[in-house]
């Protein structure tokens, strides 16, 4: 027993000393070495020493800056050092930038240096000292891995003046990477920065025209970090355009940061408030303007629809063109059996029920105005965006659905056409008795503006083949984008306008009789059921405020629709009516200001208990984990979205393959306006919702699955996960 307890007692000791023996000044861990490097064989009293941190990523990883970007942390290091020894603060070489999907990262690739400095004090110990750091840090990929080491050197501490002889291999790192450290702006140079609409502009001066230049703030939450900084040489150095981020409040006293130009020079500003006058650009030679801000191995997101002008489209190919003319045809074509386009059939159905048989030689007539109310509502759909884009604006298809002035329009006007079809009074009678030709003249306009109308109704929803033209068009410049959703439009229209093309087809319809009254009544309930839907958008995105108001709008187009038809084709029954419609618009335009509750007031999007509100921290934490993520972007006025939802993720076995594989399930609620979700729509290519991603960990880009969804799709794509869930 006693000789057990020897041998117990010996293994104790030894286990317990293990750690010790294990410490070195370097450390191999997942996907990087690191080694502490001091550069002096011994160190003198009274006299600082060159130190650091070296790190060797293998490819395709890296570290961080001090500022992450939008996602990282940078290397931290905690020491233990022997008395009158200090340590100064890691010094951070100029860094990269790291594109991820929609984020920007600040870090490093291949390898790095992080130098610092060992204060000796006159009265520190002589004789041997450890010197020991607990270094972490976080090196990714599409991954993120944390890892963490102990280092340790041993250097005697003495006495003789003079620097000691340095250490070989430690030396020939430091003189290799000392160069990349950013040096202070020299005070012949000068930097001032003037705060713009959409960010900052930073004047620099160093005396020579600059070709390349990559801004790095210092401090988080300041800049737009993916936005593309634009660069305008000077006689005398640059200009750099700046997107400032989108939750700053405050302009800073300061603009600190790291500047890199060409050559590798790199030089720590801290910029004041100034005026910066526009210049026109030196004469250079050609150079993109954000050379030095995109050199990375990393993959480049897709540009930015609407948020910069056409230089910052993808070139123009003409392959690419025709492929995205072709699918935003087959998507205009298909975008005719969407359910929010339903209505606006109807009235088609009816209109050719009513001309069939009686006026078959105006049908062409009727399909050409129809085909040209769709593609004017598109020109100038698209007139809108490009305007948009040129001010700066980041927007997508079906935009006009997120302002609730454009929502309560809509929903008025169609529960007035409800109204009259349901057959309370007679849209046309008193044009009519102004004039018979008004008669025909009111038949084409007819024609005319349910081309409009099925365009304006036919936003909220995308249809299959519409998402990647879409978001082609909208990072093109203006004639591709107008060729790409002119061919959007000629889709739409090709069913209706194929028909009046060949009048015998109209041959098949029912013989007019007194039925037709009973279908034009029935028309009316598809379109009171999207005003209804319409209602319950404004209210969940809104509040009840603003439902009240809409609500006191139907009443009042009820009482104008009643003078309309109690006193037909009486002028001063018009002229109530018109007035009654004016208070009716004043009323969708001015209550939205007053009644609508501000977003951060309103409760989180109900949800089941799978799924959680959608943020890209929260994306890149679960993949960090190890989880595959789904995200649905998707809105309340979205009608396609709600289908998706109840036919193909709501169902049990989907629910029960996302369990069984711990994909993490966020909505990305687009109902009102989200600048971030805007964003991550444009990095996956779509201009609109709704949208649906797979996030696998480990690869970098995402699965996007197709517009309209079953059951059967989604599981096939969750069966394409590796069975781990990594």
């Amino acid at each position: 027993m006693r000789l057990f307890r020897l041998i117990f007692a010996l293994s104790v000791l030894l286990a317990t000393g293990l750690p010790a023996q294990a410490v070195s000044s370097s450390a191999d861990a997942p996907h990087v070495h690191v080694q502490l490097l001091v550069l002096s064989q011994g160190l003198n009293r009274g006299e600082p020493a060159d130190a650091g941190l070296y790190f060797k990523m293998e490819p395709g990883w890296h570290i961080y800056w001090k500022n992450a970007g939008d996602a990282g942390e940078p290397p931290h290091a905690q020491w233990t050092l022997p008395e009158g020894i200090t340590a100064g603060a890691l010094q951070f070489p100029a860094p990269r930038r790291l594109p991820l999907g929609p984020l920007m990262d600040f870090g490093y690739e291949d390898e790095a240096l992080f130098p610092l400095t060992l204060n000796v004090a006159k009265t520190a110990k002589p004789g041997p000292a450890i010197l020991h750091a607990k270094v972490d840090w976080l090196v990714c990929r599409a991954s993120c891995i944390p890892g963490k080491a102990e280092l340790e050197v041993s250097r005697e501490v003495d006495d003789r003046p003079g620097k000691p002889v340095s250490l070989k291999s430690d030396s020939e790192i430091f003189n290799r990477m000392a160069g990349r450290l950013p040096t202070s702006l020299p005070a012949s140079d000068k930097a001032v920065f003037q705060p713009t609409k959409e960010g900052f502009r930073l004047s620099v001066e160093t005396g020579q025209a600059e070709i390349e230049a990559s801004f790095f703030p210092s401090d988080e939450n300041i800049l737009d970090n993916p936005a593309p900084q634009k660069l305008t040489p000077t006689a005398n150095g640059l200009i750099l355009d700046l997107k400032k981020d989108a939750n700053l409040t405050a302009n800073p006293s300061q603009l600190k940061g790291v500047l890199e130009l060409s050559g590798g020079r790199a030089f720590e500003l801290a910029a004041l408030p100034g005026r910066v006058e526009a210049q026109a650009s030196a004469p250079t030679s050609p150079a993109p303007a954000t050379a030095a801000a995109t050199r990375s191995s990393a993959p480049v997101p897709p540009p930015t629809p609407l948020s910069t002008g056409p230089t910052a489209a993808t070139p123009l190919s003409w392959a690419a063109l025709a492929r995205a003319t072709g699918l935003a045809f087959l998507g205009g074509l298909l975008l005719n059996l969407m359910p929010c386009v339903f209505p606006v059939l109807f009235l088609k159905g009816l209109a050719l029920v009513h001309s069939g048989h009686k006026e078959l030689h105006r049908l062409r007539t009727h399909g050409l105005v129809y085909t040209l109310g769709i593609l004017v509502s598109f020109w100038v759909l698209v007139a809108v965006l490009l305007g948009l884009r040129a001010a700066g604006a980041t927007l997508g298809w079906g935009f006009q659905f997120q302002s609730p002035v454009f929502l309560a329009l809509m929903a008025g006007l169609l529960f007035f056409v409800g109204l009259s079809l349901a057959g309370q009074f007679e849209i046309g009678m008193t044009l009519t008795s102004a004039g018979g030709t008004l008669a025909s003249k009111h038949g084409y306009a007819g024609s005319f503006f349910t081309g409009v109308l099925a365009v304006v109704v036919a936003t909220p929803c995308t249809a299959p083949f519409m998402g990647a033209a879409i978001g082609y068009a909208l990072a093109q410049p203006a004639a591709v984008t107008f060729a790409v959703f002119t061919a959007l439009a000629l889709g739409l229209a090709a069913p209706y306008f194929a028909l009046t093309l060949h009048p015998a087809w109209t041959r098949l319809l029912p013989k007019p009789g007194v039925w037709m009254e009973v279908l034009r009544q029935a028309v009316s309930v598809p379109i009171f059921a999207t005003v209804i839907w319409l209602a319950w958008v404004l209210a969940q995105a809104y509040g009840a405020g603003i439902l009240a108001a809409l609500l006191t709008s139907f009443l009042l187009l009820a009482i104008a629709g009643w003078f309309l038809g109690r006193w037909p084709a009486r002028r001063w029954a018009a002229a109530v009516a018109a007035l009654i419609l004016l208070g009716v618009i004043a009323i969708s335009v001015l209550a939205p200001a007053k009644l609508a509750v501000a977003s951060e007031t309103l409760a989180a999007p109900e949800m089941s208990g799978l799924w959680q509100p959608w943020s890209q921290a929260a994306v890149n934490r679960s993949l960090a984990a190890g989880q595959p993520v789904f995200v649905d972007f998707t809105a309340s006025w979205c009608l396609s979205c709600q289908v998706n939802e109840r036919v193909a993720l709501d169902q049990p076995e989907v629910e029960q393959a996302f369990q069984a594989r711990n994909v993490v399930l966020m909505k990305a609620d687009w109902t009102r306006h989200d600048e971030d979700i805007t964003q991550a729509l444009t990095a996956l290519g779509r201009s609109g919702v709704p949208a649906y991603a797979l996030y696998t960990p480990g690869q970098s880009e995402p699965v996007l699955l197709p517009e309209v969804l079953t059951s059967g799709i989604v599981t096939d794509a969750l069966d394409k996960l590796p069975k781990s869930g990594h």
